[in-house]
């Protein structure tokens, strides 16, 4: 018999998961120098992650959301998706509104 892991143990892999990749990641920024960093920043700035397109920047209600004009892809940055949470059912549903086709 499969036993499912439980909600807890899922949440408590995923986040020990999530700590170990970051810690790999921040060794690997602290050994780009400063100049490297700068470089990719400019080189990546307002890009989409997906498909390298321009990323248009929308405001809703305070909260920036960055869509893609060629995948439309929508990206975050930190904390907006707690703040998108925070909307009330008919705020949400006006929000996922504003990026439908």
């Amino acid at each position: 018999m499969v036993m499912k892991p439980s909600e807890k143990e899922e949440e408590y892999f995923a986040r020990t998961e999530f700590e170990r990749k970051k810690k790999i990641e921040e060794e690997k920024h602290k050994r780009l120098a400063q100049e490297e960093k700068k470089k990719l920043k400019e080189l990546h700035y307002m890009r989409c992650p997906k498909c390298g397109m321009e990323l248009i920047e929308i405001d809703y209600k305070g909260i920036k959301i960055d869509k893609c004009s060629e995948c439309e892809g929508l990206w975050l940055d930190a904390g907006e998706l707690e703040d998108i949470s925070k909307l009330e059912k008919s705020g949400l549903d006006k929000f996922f509104g504003v990026f439908k086709k």
